[in-house]
């Protein structure tokens, strides 16, 4: 039975992550899975469900894949808390970066595209651009398709304390390398300078 969430918009009954990545197999531009997804697939087995997919790809390649599904509905949170139609001719501003996605008008939402920033071959963190690193690292192979670092993931997750949150951190934690931990461990004192996760990043 599809997880199906009712919202102001109209529900969402995610699309199976495996649709998703074959959806995006044909996109000519770096792209990958992010989300509650991209922890799962470091973690290596299901531990919780979800209530959508993410998949992030540059904010320079956004008109890209707007062209690859062009016969879907897109609409983009702008500004958040809002949903607009997302035209395929159309570049969007700088402070766009989540975007709804779905067969047709009035059908469930089916994934969530999300719009990361880079400065030439340097992933830059859209939330604080003192917080970067080299493109190449920010991804890794989950079996014919890429998925967002867990270290960043996780970056993104800490300013969000709800329980599935937790769980996502107390699965991966064991998990990370020396490096992954110091990195996030860094990351998170430059956004927020203490944060409950630093101190169990360092034991």
């Amino acid at each position: 039975m599809p997880h199906t969430e009712q919202t102001p918009w109209g529900p969402w009954e995610p699309a199976p992550l495996d649709q998703v990545v074959a959806l995006f197999q044909g996109l000519d531009a770096p792209w990958w899975v992010s989300g509650g997804y991209a922890v799962e697939l470091a973690v290596g087995r299901a531990y919780r469900e979800h209530g959508d997919v993410d998949v992030s790809v540059l904010r320079r390649d956004q008109r890209a894949v707007r062209r690859l599904l062009a016969g879907w509905d897109y609409h983009v949170a702008d500004p958040p808390g809002t949903l607009r139609p997302w035209p395929v001719d159309e570049t969007l501003p700088d402070r766009a970066h989540d975007i709804w996605v779905r067969e047709h008008p009035g059908g469930p939402w089916r994934f969530q595209l999300m719009l990361d920033e880079a400065d030439g071959d340097t992933w830059v963190y859209r939330r604080d651009a003192r917080i970067r690193r080299p493109l190449a690292t920010v991804t890794a192979d989950a079996g014919g398709f890429l998925r967002l670092a867990p270290e960043i993931q996780l970056l993104f997750k800490a300013k969000d304390s709800r329980p599935k949150t937790e769980l996502d951190f107390d699965q991966v934690l064991p998990l990370l390398t020396a490096q992954q931990r110091a990195w996030l461990d860094g990351a998170l004192g430059v956004e927020y300078g203490t944060h409950p996760w630093r101190e169990r990043l360092r034991g």
